[in-house]
Order: structure tokens, then C-alpha cells, then sequence
């Protein structure tokens, strides 16, 4: 490749990096009415274990198969574990072989999108709708009926298991 088709290709990924995306429709802007909660980086701290807070805070990822929430099985909730919000339920969960939880379908309005180039190349990352909580990226290489594979930090997660009622 020459320079001159670097340079031109290189603008191209630029100019794409700058449009406005969001593939999920209204899964990406959040519950409307739903208050955000917004805090300074000591008060997460404060709240977070280190690992919640380089995952929810910093855009971290944790290591594969080193969350217990990956091997999960027991019915239940799983919600933000910066502001408890609830994302999945454990029917959306299924093993994607990929070592973090993984779930085909994510609750109605309670993520926002955003385009990601941090491994250059383009990535969907999603965060919680009511704080902003780093959770994971969301592929289109997940099981029917959505085709999506909402791959998520399991730190980032709090597992609330079924009352048994």
C-alpha cells in the first residue's frame, strides 16, 4: 500500500469514527425518565472493590473465566453492580464458550451505546443506562432468535437470585 491510499484510508476510518451510532434502535438511548446518577471518581471508589471499578469505571475487562457470575445457573436477576439498574435476566443467559456471562437479549432501555475503536478496530460497547458503568460489548455472533452475544464484565454484574415464590 502506498502512502497516498494509507493516508486515504486512514481518513476513512476517522470519518467514520465520528458518526453518530447506535444499532440497537431504542435500546441505546436509555429509560427516559430514569434519573442518572452521576458521582466523582472517590466516591466510586468508595463504593466499587477495585476490580468494580476498573471494569465500571475505567473500561477495564476483567480476565476470561475469572468471575464466578460466568458458571451462574440459579434463576434470578442480574443487575448493575455500581447502582443495582437490572440489565438481564437469567433466561436472556446462555454460555458463549467465551469465559465472561454472556446473554442474548438485554431489558428494555436500560443500556446506552456507543461506537468503540480502543483494539482499532470497531467494537459496540454498551453502559449502564443510569450511571454510565462500563459493562461489556455486544457482537452479532450470539444464538437465534437475536443473533446477539451481550458479553459482559462479570464484575461489573450483582447476581439477585428468585425469592423461590
Amino acid at each position: 500500500m502506498n502512502r497516498r491510499a494509507f493516508i486515504q484510508v486512514a481518513l476513512g476510518v476517522g470519518a467514520v469514527a465520528l458518526l453518530p451510532y447506535n444499532v440497537f434502535g431504542d435500546k441505546g438511548k436509555g429509560m427516559g425518565s430514569l434519573e442518572k446518577i452521576h458521582k466523582t471518581d472517590d466516591e466510586w471508589k468508595a463504593i466499587l472493590t477495585p476490580d468494580q471499578y476498573f471494569v465500571l469505571r475505567r473500561a477495564g475487562t476483567e480476565k476470561a473465566f475469572s468471575n464466578p457470575l460466568h458458571h451462574e445457573s440459579r434463576k434470578g436477576v442480574y443487575v448493575c453492580a455500581a447502582c443495582k439498574l437490572p440489565l438481564f435476566t437469567s433466561e436472556m443467559k446462555y454460555d458463549s464458550g467465551t469465559g465472561w456471562p454472556s446473554f442474548f437479549a438485554v431489558m428494555e432501555n436500560r443500556v446506552e451505546t456507543k461506537r468503540d475503536f480502543s483494539l482499532i478496530y470497531p467494537r459496540t460497547e454498551y453502559h449502564c443506562a443510569r450511571c454510565g458503568g462500563h459493562q461489556g460489548h455486544v457482537f452479532d455472533d450470539g444464538p437465534k432468535p437475536s443473533s446477539q452475544r451481550w458479553c459482559n464484565n462479570g464484575a461489573a454484574l450483582l447476581f439477585i437470585p428468585d425469592s423461590g415464590k
